[in-house]
Order: structure tokens, then sequence, then C-alpha cells
């Protein structure tokens, strides 16, 4: 069952996001990129987290105008309020960080034109070992597609947690999941 993701994840890291063949034409920026997401906690205030370890490679298509983009997160590198918040979304019922590590989103191919303009992000996104389809708002950006070096892209959007098997604490939070991505594109010989 396919569930859009519809809401905030800025999205510089998803927007090129697909496996290259070979060498990145760009890299997201591990130190100026993440992640965020927030869920209301009994309809009164918002949980809220940033992950700060996010890498990735961009493949660019000259020749078609489509970036592809294959962007990974830590999942242990999330900073929270508190330690007891950041230990409960660790633990088996939310992201399981001992046994799946890592989040992955890889994109379909995405018109370069996109950075500019905006419009919707494609692709699949990996969540304690759950692949679901989704589709991400990617935001208007005054970034020329002649030369990527330093753009940030921002992605937005929404996920059902229980489409990844988050199945705890449903009655205190929300299933929806709002998700944002600041990514900041660089060139390969950089790292």
């Amino acid at each position: 069952m396919k569930r859009a993701l519809r809401h905030i994840v800025p999205a510089a890291i998803f927007l090129f996001t697909t496996a290259p063949a070979g060498a990145a034409d760009l890299r997201i920026d591990p130190v100026k990129s993440h992640a965020e997401f927030g869920v209301r906690l009994l309809w009164v205030s918002t949980v809220s987290g940033v992950f700060d370890n996010i890498r990735g490679d961009i493949a660019i298509d000259r020749i078609n105008q489509t970036a592809v983009v294959d962007a990974v997160i830590d999942a242990d590198s999330i900073r929270m309020e508190s330690a007891r918040l950041r230990r409960w979304v660790l633990a088996p019922e939310f992201f399981d960080s001992v046994h799946y590590p890592q989040i992955q989103f890889v994109s379909t191919p995405t018109p370069l034109e996109s950075l500019t303009h905006g419009g919707t992000l494609q692709g699949r996104l990996t969540i304690r070992g759950i692949t679901r389809d989704v589709d991400f708002r990617l935001l208007p950006s005054p970034c020329p597609t002649e030369s990527m070096d330093g753009c940030v892209v921002q992605v937005q959007g929404t996920i059902d947690r229980t489409d990844f098997d988050m199945l705890g604490r449903r009655g205190a939070l929300s299933d929806r999941v709002n998700l944002g991505l600041i990514i900041v594109l660089a060139m390969p010989e950089a790292y």
C-alpha cells in the first residue's frame, strides 16, 4: 500500500537520490546538510528532531537534464530536546537504530529545472528495512542548473509512520510525520 509524503522535507539530498554507477557529479555536504522531522504529541505540541549525519551522491544526466539523488542518514545522529526522547525514538518501537542504523532515500530521475522552479520529487524511502514509494515537494531555489556547487536544495514531505512498522505510542503520537531536508551540494573533490 503506497502512501504519499506530502508535507515538509527540505530536499537537496532527496532531489538527486539514485545510486550512480560511477563517480558522483555532486555530493551532499555532510557538514552543512541536515534532515528534520516533527510529529504531533497529544494533538497539542510537536516532538521534533534533527539528523546531523547525512551523506550521499547526486548523479546528473546533462543529456536528459535530470538528476538522481542517493542520500543516507545515520539514525543515531539524531538530536532532540532531551536524552529521554532521543532514547525513545531510537528504540525498537520507532527507528530501531541498533538493527536499522541507516535511513535511505533514492530518487527517480528528476528534471534539473525543478531545482529552480520547484516541483515533485519522487523516490524510494527506506526506514527500518522497509522501502516505500514516496512523493516529496521540492521547494524553489535560486540555484543555477549550470553550476550547482554550493546550492541549497530543500524538500518537504509527510509520511505515515505505520507504513514503516513504527507502531508505538499511537494513542499519544500522530501517525503522520513531517519530514524536511536541507541539503547543500558540493563538488566530489571536496570530500
